[in-house]
């Protein structure tokens, strides 16, 4: 891609894809791939915080005392594509790229339909197993004889997103910071050899809500600091623990929206017209996508990158793409620059009003932390 406002991620060096593999390969799973050189322990615990990006962490780090002393030691990965949180859970909870899990961002079109699915609240006549059946790292570390935990709201245990990214882990439901410390503890100390995922989403919702430069943000971020200490408090011996996250965030305003729904130019053409404000895929009627292609990348110019499937692919933003899973993405990619949104309003009322926004490869959208503190002995 040549854009050079845009990072590409970091499949088979840095990115989520590989973290849950090394976390296997140091807990003594065998064939794992430790691309990450992760020192060897007994147990490990995930705790991955929904919306905390790399940079973001970086410039309020006098908000998280915690954290950031870890910064020092530590270092970035990347989230996959689109930089959302369907997608990366589903990308930290196989140990794969997009391109073999399919999970393709917040909304696609079912194949052979003019459906949406929306792959965070999913769909009932859609089997998540079938829709994303490769083995989840819980399954492969619980065949290995490492226990699984998966500690997180209960709002989310058996939803089609949870069966497609975590089936095989022990589900365990908190639903606020304390039980997710307490919880997390007793997970850890149940086993010799334990995985213990934890999964926080406030952060992310107040930085939709209000954006990430506000008080209610960066005041969560405090809470989500005490919240990592405690964990880490608890750790027992021979025990390592990773802090990342699945995106970060950029803040837009009134002047950055892009109506891309009620633009007759946008729409001809269009069959389907799914994706995120970020990022939005489109899915033409037969023989109009060189047409919706120029119509979308002159109409938005300098606010997008506009691109086919096929670009998309061959650019790597998704890895290497399983055949039978090429037709779930969009035949036009439009990537937002900068703090562009491309609203879609009659469909997602509520979702075009947020102030914070992810899913493009901004390097405040792409970059998390993998904060490490080694086990003690």
């Amino acid at each position: 891609m040549n854009d050079t406002s845009f990072d590409l991620p970091g499949y088979g060096r840095a990115s989520l894809a590989d973290l849950a593999p090394s976390v296997l390969a140091s807990l003594g799973v065998a064939g794992e791939p430790d691309l990450l050189g992760l020192a060897p322990a007994r147990r490990a615990c995930v705790l991955l915080i929904d919306g905390m990006g790399w940079e973001l962490l970086v410039r309020n780090r006098a908000r998280a005392p915690f954290l950031s002393s870890l910064i020092g030691a530590s270092t970035t990965i990347t989230a996959g594509f689109p930089t959302t949180t369907a997608t990366s859970l589903t990308t930290f909870g196989t140990g794969l790229a997009p391109g073999h899990h399919g999970v393709f961002g917040y909304q696609v079109a079912v194949p052979g339909s003019d459906r949406i699915l929306n792959q965070l609240r999913w769909d009932p006549d859609i089997d998540p197993e079938t829709w994303q059946p490769r083995a989840t790292v819980y399954q492969r570390a619980e065949q290995a004889g490492v226990a699984t935990a998966y500690v997180a709201a209960g709002a989310y245990e058996g939803s089609g997103l949870s069966r497609a990214s975590a089936r095989g882990s022990r589900y365990t439901p908190a639903n606020d910071i304390t039980e997710l410390a307490v919880k997390a503890a007793a997970a850890l100390t149940a086993h010799e050899r334990a995985l213990v995922f934890v999964y926080h989403s406030d952060l992310d919702t107040y930085g939709h809500m209000f954006g990430v430069d506000s008080d209610y943000w960066r005041l969560h971020l405090g809470h989500v600091d005490r919240l990592a200490e405690q964990i880490a408090d608890t750790l027992p011996a021979d025990t390592a623990m990773y802090i990342t996250a699945d995106h970060g965030m950029v803040d837009t305003s009134p002047a950055s929206r892009v109506d891309v729904q009620s633009d007759p130019v946008l729409s001809t053409g269009v069959r389907v017209l799914a994706g995120e404000p970020r990022v939005r895929q489109v899915y033409t009627r037969d023989g109009a996508t060189a047409d919706v292609l120029a119509a979308w990348r002159e109409r938005l110019a300098d606010r997008a990158v506009v691109m086919e499937r096929d670009q998309a692919i061959a650019d790597g933003l998704f890895g290497d793409v399983d055949d039978g899973l090429r037709d779930r993405i969009g035949d036009v990619l439009a990537l937002a620059r900068a703090d562009t949104v491309l609203i879609t309003p009659r469909t997602e009322r509520v979702e075009s009003t947020f102030i914070g926004h992810h899913g493009s490869l901004t390097a405040d959208e792409l970059r998390v932390p993998l904060l490490r503190l080694p086990h003690t002995d």
